[in-house]
């Protein structure tokens, strides 16, 4: 579907693709990159539950040996994370070992 394959621009050239398509392209375009470390801004935002399922999935392998920082607002997100930050207005608040330990702290 997507008319220039994973050269198709999600941003501007790209405004006939939802929202999932274009978070897709650009997960897919940073994961073949096979940099050593990798930044994911929110990377199942605008997806599905379904489609959601697949990129962690999909991120589990990938984020293996590659220094990652993954910006998330829902947890399930970070669930391969070794280490949680919690920021609030610029500011590191906590520090989390594992998945566990935010669900059992206090929701902000």
């Amino acid at each position: 579907r997507l008319p220039e394959g994973y050269d198709t621009r999600p941003g501007e050239g790209g405004a006939l693709l939802s929202g999932g398509e274009r978070q897709r392209i650009s997960l897919a375009r940073a994961f073949l990159r096979d940099t050593p470390i990798l930044i994911l801004d929110e990377p199942t935002s605008s997806v599905d539950v379904k489609t959601e399922a697949s990129i962690l999935q999909a991120t589990e392998s990938l984020i293996r040996g590659r220094t990652t920082f993954m910006i998330a607002h829902r947890l399930n997100t970070l669930k391969n994370c070794d280490m949680i930050l919690v920021l609030e207005q610029g500011k590191l608040v906590e520090v989390r070992e594992t998945l566990p330990e935010c669900l059992s702290a206090t929701v902000r």
